[in-house]
């Protein structure tokens, strides 16, 4: 079979114009980026306004292995699937970051015959949406240490100053730098570093703003530093938020992109759901939920991570009402959960398969204490037996819930057929109670803890007394009704990558709370998780070339 990359490139895309018609976007509404590939203008999503909105399904998977998923895969064979069945469905997801793309991940527009195209744009520059954030983030963190150079009218404390840079690409050199050296005219010395640019409060407001003026009343909030009598001090007090907003004003609007088929996708942002909120923008959810009849979008790594912070942050802070949840599942990925070695996994092990399968099951349970219907989507490989599939059918069927074999990698939309029909015959039976994990009143460490226990099935939580001091100042300080976003590895159910299947009693270890009050939340960092990733021995960008013709090879 062809590459990634062949496929995409093989693939009849048609104009953009003509995939924003399919939608009843008219022409003058795009703004081209070329021929395939516009964002959808401001004013066109004003007239959205009022329409009656379409049902939201939310795709998420099983903890990540090496093994792989397939969940951005099964996103996109959905939605083309539920296309060729007659269905007006829209696809939204989140944009991939250069950090996995030249670290070890590689691309992330789906895989094989259910793919968004054009493929090498996408998972590149696109729009420059990233770099906009990129820029308005370090714009910011430059203004607040001009400001402290040029006299320090606000007091800040240079020891308390708490913006980070950014760059969108892994760089573990970076996570610790020493700002201002070399005398008085560079500035003052300070302790900073860098996140990746998806670990950004800029990439979260953005992704949770509903437009320009929520934008510009979010960025003001965002706390950047603290005075000596710990007064926060705001980019609103450095008066830098208009200058973002300007840098940002066109990464706000949405990217309207195809499939392989030609089904509409709608792809915008996308913050990390292991270090960040892991979801795509609530613009782009919107318009699709107005101009779709299904909405088939993603959340990032394992439900644990993905979903949970899905349906606590976004969905909680924008008000939307998802129908049901699809968990993606490979038999693969639950022989490796159950104690199998990546090179053995294309021998029938059923018995490896039961015990890895538990992986699946706490998901499920999850998932449906959020009150949702499930489905699993059971992503097939060629090295699957019957007597495996069979085996997941009986064990997700105890679970009150269907699994569905699809072979969309290999056949496109007509491979997920089945589970789109089942989509469909669940979202008519009516029966999701969508409701929150926990109330906004709860206090913050209550939050965490709570979502430790229910999610994770930790026994608790450990927080160093600083920690648990900084969660009460800020509640005394007007924020304690925010979300919790717990940061930690995407491996594992617990805060150790290497605890495969459904770990229990363990201590969820938070070491540092960030916070993000232009965004909406609290950032809880657990574990080793670092904000800025580190490149892999050998990163994808090694086997990464163009050649003369100006094609990219290496990028799927």
């Amino acid at each position: 079979m062809d590459s990634d990359g062949e496929i995409a490139r093989a693939a009849k895309l048609k104009p953009v114009a003509e995939i924003g018609g399919k939608l009843g976007i008219p022409a003058d509404a795009l703004v081209p980026y070329g021929h395939t590939k516009a964002k959808i203008s401001a004013g066109f999503l004003k007239s959205l306004a009022g329409r009656p909105e379409g049902d939201l399904v939310l795709v998420t998977a099983m903890n990540p292995t090496p093994a792989g998923e397939g969940k951005t895969t099964t996103t996109v064979g959905l939605g083309d699937a539920l296309t060729r069945i007659g269905r007006r469905a829209v696809i939204a997801l989140r944009e991939p970051s250069l950090g996995p793309c030249f670290g070890q991940k590689g691309g992330a527009t789906g895989g094989g015959y259910a793919q968004v195209v054009p493929m090498d744009d996408i998972n590149l520059h696109f729009t420059g949406d990233f770099h906009a954030i990129t820029a308005a983030h370090n714009l910011l963190a430059a203004m607040v240490d001009n400001h402290i150079h040029w006299g320090n009218a606000l007091g800040i404390d240079a020891r308390r100053v708490r913006w980070r840079r950014a760059l969108d690409v892994n760089d573990r050199s970076l996570r610790g730098v020493v700002t201002g050296l070399g005398g008085v005219a560079n500035g003052t010395p300070m302790e900073a570093g860098f996140d990746i640019t998806v670990a950004s409060e800029v990439m979260a407001i953005l992704c949770l703003a509903n437009d320009l003026a929520d934008l510009k009343a979010r960025l003001a909030k965002i706390i950047v530093a603290e005075t000596r009598e710990r007064k926060p001090v705001t980019a609103g007090d450095i008066k830098a938020d208009g200058a973002m907003a300007v840098l940002l004003k066109d990464a706000l609007l949405p990217n309207l992109v195809q499939t392989i088929e030609n089904t509409p996708a709608i792809v915008h942002l996308g913050p990390f759901a292991n270090i960040a909120h892991g979801c795509n923008s609530v613009t782009a959810t919107r318009a699709a939920l107005r101009l779709g009849e299904i909405v088939v979008t993603e959340a990032g790594f394992g439900a644990d991570l993905g979903a949970q912070k899905f349906f606590d942050i976004k969905c909680r802070l924008a008000g939307l009402k998802p129908r049901m949840a699809v968990l993606v599942a490979t038999i693969r990925s639950m022989k490796m959960n159950g104690g199998v070695a990546k090179g053995d996994l294309g021998r029938e092990d059923v018995d490896a398969l039961q015990r890895g399968a538990v992986n699946v099951q706490r998901h499920i349970e999850n998932l449906k204490g959020y009150g949702l219907p499930v489905i699993v989507a059971l992503n097939h490989f060629t090295s699957d037996t019957q007597a495996e599939i069979d085996a997941v059918k009986r064990i997700v069927s105890a679970m009150g819930a269907e699994a569905i074999v699809c072979r969309h990698w290999a056949e496109g939309g007509k491979g997920a057929e089945d589970l789109a029909r089942a989509v469909v015959a669940q979202l008519a039976k009516k029966q999701d109670k969508f409701e929150a994990l926990y109330d906004d009143a709860l206090p913050l460490l209550d939050k965490i803890e709570t979502t430790a226990r229910r999610i994770y099935r930790a026994s608790g939580v450990s927080a160093p007394q600083k920690v648990i001091a900084q969660l009460k100042r800020w509640e005394e300080a007007g924020y304690g009704r925010l979300p919790v976003c717990i940061a930690k590895t995407q491996y594992s159910f617990s805060t150790d990558p290497t605890r495969l299947g459904a770990p229990e009693g363990h201590v969820l270890d938070v070491r540092e709370v960030r916070l993000s009050a232009g965004a909406g939340f609290v950032v809880a960092i657990c574990g080793d998780l670092m904000t800025m990733p580190g490149l892999p021995r050998q990163p994808a960008a090694e086997l990464m070339s163009v050649d003369a013709d100006g094609n990219i090879h290496g990028l799927s």
